[in-house]
């Protein structure tokens, strides 16, 4: 049934709960799996040129089978198609190809590599700078075709080549630069189970454990890890489960050696690790503090407190001080010690060109103590000399740097709070039951989640969160999906009905079948859709990019102008001497604002003012159940001034039901409805179901006890318009008024007054023609969504305007747009043709978003600037969509586009903050308001503000955690 444009082609059945809802990011067309044996082969799919007839293809389906290592080809004849299993350890994709080549026939379409992908930790990552840097050697790195560094979430997800480099490569690659690396995940790692075993002690246990995983189907990797009693092994769901494997290690033992597994749960690294550089930072900080404050005390406070601070101008020898001594002595840990690591930074950017905070850092601080070093040299030389020590200009400086990067941190664990919730929300345990062929539970086991295999049973009681997703198959309830699609109501669900992983079942006992397991699940997959986007660049961070190229390099050559700019006129006299604060000289006042500039400019802030206010936004809407796919698709929607909706499933319910069914031929009703039945069951359209469903109950009431199952053959989709086929020796047609004119139907006066009079009534009309001729029609009602016509109104307010486009046909699709509020209408409008009607927009200047089911509107969603796909439920990994919006609720349409605004203002006041700082910061410490006002920023005072601009950034993008819904049209109706 095709009247609204949104055919669903036959074959979906609900089989397609097998399949994992979280494709690859990248499309590869190389697929592994399980050989019978203990071989491990590959399958790679290609195009060959210039096959003529079925004796080409047979000819290198046979040169192909000469390939040692080859284990089948399968070419066709007709469009050059070829599979081909091998094995990968005795022949490469390239030699296959080459073989193809060398026999005359050109390979088009070839996947270049077998490319892989792994997630890691990046360590040691303190600006724009580094995470540039680490960007670039690993782009540096032969094997890798692509990497993405993520400052704010002190990730990189890197796509290689396996054949060139291995992760262990990667990893040395970045550690090499001078980072800190760590492997978060590979491309094998979707479904991973990690066991504990008992029994085995020697490397043969290892051995006999690795070999009989191995050769279980269903297991892609083993890891054996001797030492610590530890297997990993990475599985497909679809052949085998957890529990199978920890059973299959208990049949691979053999007397005396028994072996057993048992589920072991590694430690969340993000939590641990962002906890251990917390403590890290607070204890560099408090370390830093136990000498610093002596320092400050013994050079700014015991001074000016006489008699109390007088010993400390007692001379140990020539003009040496106490104090001096003093300072040079608490002074040297902090700037060795605790400021190591701004040595260690500094060296391993300068090894690789660049330059990073921690030359700023180590810079400024070198200069104060260096020269104060040479101060205390002179003074212990020299009976007659006279000079001041910047010792605590070092130490305070480090202080407060110390101090801003350990606030910082703790407010950056923040921004990934909405993350880690979600992470969190399914339960540890879960009730596994046995039932019988009569449904009855027979046994009942409390398991760990991990350990859910698909099509298991699992018993959730009332009060406890459900573990995975499944369908119920048993029990009533109320369950609250709040927590993931951000629906405040608790939703009913009966048997048949779905439920999500990491929801609250209510009040009844449900018994659920697993459908979906491990990284399958809906829960899952936002989890990995989420740090994808909070992973991935906003165009807008391109400035920052840009500035911190030569952000360091300027800021050393303007530090080095400004004590030029004061050391030179000093000397010369050209202003006057009471400039000089006591105790100091012209060259000592020069380097305090060179180093003042040094230390007062922060590229950290820059760095982090896109990706922290990203983290933030993505993860609360995912909060919310609008899943944001990253900073790119975040930006362009803040710009959208046009959204297009399509009709059905989107303004309108999505629930199709027939309110008229007439008969315009001699055909009985009973014979109508059968033919009707057949010609519509393989047709997805929710129309075409709302039309068999009534046609069944029809023909049930005239002849309650007759049977007849009726065949079509010939089916055919009409996209658009409708279905064809032949049902015993009649021709069938079910579809629209385009579908009896195109197949040349003619449309009776009767006819065409039944279709204006329902038209009127926002109806849509299904015509059925048998043999030529028009033997009746069905009047379909889809009601329009309630909170629709508001949330036209508020997209008017905000500047939007909306359009509607649909198959459907003109007076229908008028009447609902009157309804909702909506001017302009495209309709009769194919699939392709709402994405040509989206490009005829851009075409204007306008910037376009489409909201649509996902499926059927995949074109017209991928053409828009922003595609949202409505109503994704627990297939939220809808790749055509920039934003997928869970509930089936236009609520969340408003919201998608006003966080996006929210969120981009936030980046602008950021960068507004942070280029603004840098600008007035620098010049205030360079000294320019020293002449008219006396006011100077000491470099311990500039230190502190260049940790507080860090600081500020990050809370100012915490803000957006307080961000709620704009619309909500049950409160505005109560």
């Amino acid at each position: 049934m095709g009247s609204d444009g949104e055919m669903k082609i036959n074959g979906k059945a609900d089989d397609d709960l097998k399949a994992p809802l979280l494709k690859p990011s990248e499309d590869v067309a190389i697929t592994v799996f399980p050989d019978k044996g203990d071989k491990k082969v590959r399958t790679v799919k290609f195009k060959i040129g210039e096959i003529k007839c079925t004796s080409c293809s047979t000819s290198i389906e046979s040169m192909l089978g000469e390939v040692y290592g080859v284990e089948s080809a399968v070419i066709s004849p007709l469009d050059g198609r070829a599979a081909i299993t091998y094995v990968p350890e005795l022949v490469d994709v390239n030699k296959i190809k080459e073989t193809i080549e060398d026999a005359g026939f050109p390979v088009d379409e070839f996947p270049e590599h077998d490319i892989e992908v792994c997630r890691l930790r990046i360590k040691g990552m303190m600006c724009t700078s580094c995470s540039e840097s680490v960007e670039r050697v690993l782009l540096m790195a032969d094997g890798v075709k692509k990497a993405v560094v993520g400052l704010a979430l002190e990730e990189a997800k890197v796509h290689f080549d396996p054949n060139l480099i291995d992760t262990d490569g990667i990893l040395e690659a970045v550690q090499d630069a001078g980072f800190g690396a760590e492997l978060i995940s590979s491309g094998n790692d979707m479904n991973k189970v990690h066991l504990k075993v008992e029994g085995f002690n020697f490397a043969e246990d290892g051995n006999m454990i690795q070999s009989c995983l191995e050769s279980t189907p269903g297991v892609n990797h083993v890891e054996v890890d001797l030492a610590e009693h530890k297997v990993t092994v990475c599985y497909d769901p679809d052949l085998i489960g957890p529990r199978s494997i920890i059973q299959r290690i208990g049949d691979a033992s053999s007397s005396p050696n028994i072996y057993h597994a048992e589920l072991y749960v590694p430690p969340r690294r993000r939590e641990t690790e962002q906890l251990q550089e917390v403590r890290m930072y607070r204890n560099q900080f408090l370390l830093c503090c136990l000498f610093s404050v002596p320092v400050l005390v013994f050079s700014m406070v015991l001074p000016m407190l006489h008699p109390y601070g007088n010993w400390l101008e007692y001379r140990i020898h020539n003009m040496l001080t106490v104090g001096m001594l003093l300072r040079l002595i608490l002074c040297t840990p902090v700037q060795f010690i605790v400021g190591r690591r701004f040595y260690v930074g500094s060296y391993h950017a300068l090894r690789r060109k660049s330059a990073n905070m921690d030359v700023l850092v180590a810079l400024g601080t070198n200069a104060a103590y260096f020269y104060s070093v040479y101060m205390v040299i002179k003074a212990i030389t020299s009976d007659t000399f006279e000079g001041q020590d910047f010792f605590e200009t070092s130490a305070m400086l480090i202080s407060f740097i110390l101090l801003g990067k350990y606030l910082e941190v703790v407010a950056k664990g923040k921004t990934s709070d909405a993350l880690a919730k979600l992470t969190e929300l399914a339960p540890d345990t879960a009730h596994l039951v046995t039932v019988d062929s009569d449904g009855n539970v027979v046994s009942e086991m409390d398991i760990s989640t991990e350990l859910i295999q698909r099509n298991d049973m699992i018993k959730i009681v009332p009060g406890e969160k459900v573990p995975v997703d499944g369908i119920v198959i048993d029990g009533q309830s109320y369950v609250n999906e709040s927590m993931i699609t951000g629906e405040a109501r608790p939703i009913a669900k009966r048997p048949g009905d779905k439920v999500i992983g990491g929801t609250m079942n209510e009040n009844g006992c449900l018994l659920v079948r697993a459908t979906h397991v491990g990284s399958e699940t809906a829960l899952s997959q936002i989890v990995q859709l989420v740090e994808a986007a909070q992973l991935s660049r906003a165009p807008v961070q391109k400035l920052a990019d840009q500035i911190s190229k030569i952000f360091v390099p300027t800021v050393v050559i303007a530090a080095f102008i400004t004590w030029l700019g004061w050391f030179i006129p000093g000397e010369a006299g050209l202003y006057p001497k009471h400039w000089i604060p006591k105790a100091m000289d012209g060259f000592e006042l020069a380097l305090q604002f060179g180093i003042s500039v040094l230390v007062v400019a922060c590229p950290c802030a820059l760095g982090l003012a896109t990706p922290t206010a990203v983290m933030v936004a993505t993860g609360k809407g995912a909060s919310q159940g609008v899943l944001i796919k990253g900073g790119n698709a975040l930006q362009k929607a803040h710009k959208v001034k046009t959204v297009v909706f399509d009709k059905t499933g989107t303004l309108t319910v999505g629930k199709p039901e027939v309110v008229s069914a007439v008969l315009f031929s001699s055909f009985s009703m009973e014979e109508f409805c059968d033919m009707v039945t057949a010609a519509e069951a393989n047709s997805e359209h929710p129309i075409a179901k709302a039309v068999v469903k009534h046609a069944k109950r029809l023909r049930q009431k005239i002849a309650p006890n007759a049977e007849y199952i009726a065949e079509v053959k010939d089916f055919e989709v009409h996209t658009g318009a409708g279905v064809s086929g032949k049902v015993g020796d009649r021709n069938v047609l079910v579809g629209n008024r385009r579908l009896m004119q195109a197949c040349n139907v003619s449309v009776g006066s009767e006819v065409e007054n039944y279709i204006r009079e329902h038209e009127q009534l926002a109806r849509t009309c299904v015509l059925v023609a048998i043999d030529g001729g028009v033997a009746g029609a069905f009047a379909v009602t889809d009601p329009v969504k309630p909170e629709a016509e508001c949330v036209i109104s508020f997209l008017r307010s905000m500047g939007i305007s909306s359009i509607m486009v649909t198959g459907d046909n003109w007076a229908t699709a008028s009447a609902i747009a009157k309804e909702v509020g909506i001017e302009k209408v495209f309709a009769e409008t194919d699939p392709l043709g709402k994405a040509d009607r989206i490009k005829d927009l851009q075409g204007k200047g306008m910037t376009v978003a489409m909201v649509g089911d996902g499926i059927n509107d995949s074109p017209a969603l991928v053409a828009a600037d922003v595609g949202m796909a409505i109503g994704a439920g627990t297939d939220v990994a809808i790749e055509a969509a920039d934003i997928v919006l869970i509930k089936s609720n236009l609520e969340d349409v408003v919201t998608a586009i006003d966080l996006s605004r929210k969120t981009m203002s936030r980046i602008r006041l950021n960068y507004v903050w942070a280029l603004g700082y840098n600008i007035l910061g620098m010049p205030i410490a360079a000294g320019i308001l020293y002449p008219f006002t006396g006011i100077r920023l000491p470099p311990w005072l500039a230190g502190a503000c260049m940790a507080a601009s860090s600081l500020s950034v990050v809370c100012s993008s915490l803000m957006l955690q307080s961000y709620k819904k704009p619309l909500r049209v049950r409160d505005r109706a109560s």
